[in-house]
């Protein structure tokens, strides 16, 4: 069962991955109709002639453009939007299923292609192949779609409406909040609310102007309910006082997960959500509400604004009703149940998460391969060398392995292990929802790391991959162009500073070296306050932040010794490296300094060393 619950998991954040980028667009189309089409707020003939291709059109390309670009990257979201146009005119419903289908099918097939081709395309030809196999296996997928995943996924649609439609006339939907519940507790909400009620719904409003089917999952008054029964009558201090912060969260921010942990330090109160939900979807019905867009995130503001002209007191009710029954109903559960921590039910569910996360990266680590991006807030600094010391040291187990760098926000699509700090993980959930994170406190020297690359040696061992030997690993390791650090740019036995100094001392040997302007070293120091630029291992590199790149003159970067150590909060920093890159030509000094902290006796003796020839020799 835990398979099975784990593999529908998977399914729905995969599901979740191809929608939730593009709910702007399900928003803005949801205004159009709520405003401009014959029973909307203000009719208007023009305007309402932009609903039908919206939907038809450009939410399905969308959708399978995201998926494609999941799976396939760039060239995958193209192709995807190529072929998901032959579902659409192959079908008379709206092809949101479809979408999610052919989207993550043209990103593999391209993937693959692109994987085959490269071994035999001949130099100089690359951009006309790449073109040609784009275009050419765009129409062929194009033409499948027409003929098989339009019709197909229609006559599905039009089952699953039916059965909607069946549980309507018998007065049944409410019933579906027995599975409602449970599912989002188990992190299944996904697979049902995008895989089903959002192609439904979308359907729906086409033709009526508003859907239940929207309501469905989103309804923030259940899990509220629960956690005002947490905050009134839970006997454990600490639940009872984090249960103010949590409803606000779940109530105004439309985070339901929240919640979820409070369910789990006592199962029987799930009993509340559902029925609090059967009574809110059972008012919905009868007195004819429904949303004309997916509420998401599903909070308050959102689950309003969504709501159809004339419905939005009888919407605000059957929150209440919800959240009131929940309450009554969990209350008693609370106050009876006995302590148990919540900390207990946060790593549960923690786990389930995790679980949930890598599910991407199990599926490429069956036989495919892993891509491994290191992430810092500019992806030059920091992540680099990461990147670069971790390629290091795996790639005679896994050549296989693909470990770049990347900024927090620029994650590539197809990366499913991404190792970043912890204070940056919400933004690299948001630009790579899909990705495994790997979460650190520096670059160089972190117990996740080592776990990192335990699991992936014992996946080598598991599934074959063989190693390298030394002179294939040197030859893929190889760069061009290197770049070494200037005689005059190495300061050695510099007394002891605090971290600030030691800042600054790096910024104005930059600005000496006529590599920046003077506001870089404004951004240094902010780098550090948004973020340490310790590594550890004894190691700072000092840099400026990403919106200071136009004060870079030219590439450069520069090394203070510290032999008594500088105080960074994290550890003590007794190599300090100023760094200001320009086009990536930093990149090969970065790759250098990992290869030498890879030797703890190199480290070592880089700290104390007066030898300024032999520390040149090493960083070059």
């Amino acid at each position: 069962m835990a398979s099975i619950r784990e593999s529908v998991s998977r399914f729905g954040k995969f599901l979740s991955s191809m929608v939730m980028p593009n709910i702007g667009a399900f928003i803005a189309w949801g205004f159009l109709t709520a405003l401009f089409i014959d029973t909307g707020w203000i009719p208007n003939a023009a305007f309402s002639q932009i609903v039908g291709p919206m939907l038809s059109y450009l939410i399905p390309i969308l959708i399978a453009g995201q998926g494609g670009e999941i799976v396939g990257g760039k060239r995958g979201r193209v192709i995807a939007s190529i072929a998901i146009v032959g579902a659409i005119v192959g079908s008379e419903y709206t092809m949101l299923m479809g979408a999610m289908l052919v989207g993550p099918l043209a990103g593999w097939i391209i993937k693959k292609w692109d994987a085959w081709s490269k071994t035999w395309t001949p130099a100089g030809f690359e951009m006309l192949i790449d073109n040609f196999s784009l275009g050419i296996l765009g129409l062929l997928l194009t033409l499948f779609s027409y003929v098989a995943v339009g019709p197909f996924m229609g006559a599905i649609l039009i089952v699953l409406t039916a059965g909607v439609q069946v549980l309507t006339n018998l007065n049944l939907v409410p019933l579906l909040a027995i599975f409602i519940e449970p599912a989002k507790v188990l992190f299944l909400n996904n697979a049902i609310n995008h895989g089903i009620f959002t192609p439904i719904g979308t359907t729906q409003v086409a033709e009526a102007g508003k859907s239940i089917m929207f309501m469905l999952e989103a309804n923030p008054g259940p899990g509220l309910g629960v956690l005002l029964a947490y905050l009134f009558f839970s006997k454990d201090t600490t639940t009872r006082q984090s249960a103010p912060g949590a409803a606000i969260i779940h109530f105004l921010g439309g985070i339901h997960e929240i919640y979820f942990p409070y369910v789990l330090i006592n199962p029987a109160v799930i009993i509340a959500p559902i029925v609090g939900n059967i009574a809110a979807i059972f008012w919905f019905t009868i007195t004819g509400c429904g949303l004309v867009s997916p509420a998401s995130p599903g909070s308050i503001i959102a689950f309003m604004s969504m709501s159809a002209p004339g419905t939005h007191i009888m919407t605000l009710l059957g929150i209440a009703i919800a959240t009131v029954i929940s309450f009554l109903i969990a209350a008693p559960i609370v106050r009876r149940a006995d302590v148990k921590d919540l900390s207990e039910a946060q790593a549960e569910i923690s786990g389930m998460k995790a679980a949930a996360a890598g599910a991407a990266a199990s599926a490429v680590r069956s036989g495919f391969g892993d891509k491994i991006i290191f992430a810092c807030d500019a992806g030059m600094g920091s992540s680099a060398m990461g990147a670069t010391r971790f390629r290091n040291r795996i790639k005679l187990d896994r050549p296989d392995c693909i470990v770049e760098h990347s900024s927090v926000d620029e994650v590539p699509a197809d990366a499913n292990i991404v190792v970043v700090q912890r204070n940056l993980a919400p933004r690299v959930q948001t630009s790579a929802p899909h990705a495994q994170l790997v979460l650190i406190d520096n670059f160089l020297a972190d117990p996740a790391l080592d776990q990192l690359y335990n699991d992936l040696v014992s996946v080598s061992a598991q599934s074959g991959v063989g190693k390298v030997d030394a002179a294939g690993a040197e030859k893929a390791g190889k760069h061009e162009g290197v770049i070494a650090i200037d005689r005059d740019g190495i300061k050695l036995g510099c007394p002891s500073v605090s971290k600030d100094e030691a800042i600054q001392a790096s910024g104005e040997l930059l600005m000496a070296h006529g590599a920046i302007d003077e506001d870089y070293i404004a951004a240094m120091h902010e780098r550090e306050r948004v973020q340490s630029v310790y590594m550890g291992m004894g190691v700072a590199i000092p840099h400026g932040t990403n919106e200071a790149k136009d004060s870079v003159k030219k590439t450069c970067v520069t090394l203070h010794q510290y032999p008594e150590g500088v105080d960074w909060g994290e550890g003590k920093a007794y190599l300090v490296f100023g760094l200001a890159g320009a086009d990536g030509e930093h990149l090969q000094v970065l790759a250098n300094i990992a290869k030498a902290l890879e030797d703890e006796s190199v480290v070592e003796k880089m700290c104390t060393t007066d030898d300024i020839d032999w520390l040149l020799s090493v960083l070059s």
